[in-house]
């Protein structure tokens, strides 16, 4: 009796791992779509992180083998983790481009950019958490912030010269109502 080869087995090296990848993704065991985690992590997904240094490249797949799509500069820029896959991870930056970096050039520590889409406005920080506190500074659109704290309407933020409170919904790298202790 004569044995046929598995179709798989005869893919490139390359697309057998695209094709791991992608049932490790739709199959991965414990995963539901009430309680999203990674299948690596077991942490929530999607996440916010950062990137841990100021070179990052970002690539078309999961592997060192796949193309570089984007190299990043900027060191603490947030990302948004929307799957894992051994040690990459695909990330979605502010402008929605995608890829896939290693993890561990991605920090835990959380930041944000400042109404990144909205080019030429201005964000008031506050001293507290109100719109009628005093003005602490006003922020330029894409200005990057260290994240201290959220309750769900307003962040305490700072970064290099500033300290304060901005509502919420003018950062990205929060979610809305997200908490953060």
């Amino acid at each position: 009796m004569r044995r046929e080869r598995h179709p798989i087995r005869k893919l490139p090296a390359c697309r057998r791992r695209v094709l791991a990848m992608l049932s490790a993704l739709i199959f991965a065991p414990g995963l539901t779509l009430a309680d999203p985690v990674g299948p690596v992590t077991k942490l929530p997904l999607p996440r916010f992180a950062s990137l841990k240094t100021d070179r990052v490249n970002l690539r078309e797949g999961p592997s060192k083998d796949h193309a570089t799509k984007w190299v990043y500069e900027r060191a603490g820029l947030p990302v948004e983790i929307t799957a894992e896959f051994e040690i990459w991870r695909k990330v979605r930056d502010s402008e929605g481009v995608e890829g896939w970096v290693l993890h561990s050039l991605l920090s835990g520590r959380r930041t944000a950019l400042v109404t990144p889409n909205k080019k030429g406005e201005n964000s008031k920080l506050y001293a507290r958490a109100s719109a009628s506190a005093d003005l602490a500074a006003t922020l330029q659109a894409g200005v990057l912030v260290n994240v201290r704290n959220c309750d769900g309407a307003w962040c305490l933020v700072d970064g290099d010269g500033f300290k304060g409170y901005i509502e919420q919904v003018k950062l990205w790298g929060v979610y809305p109502n997200e908490k953060i202790e």
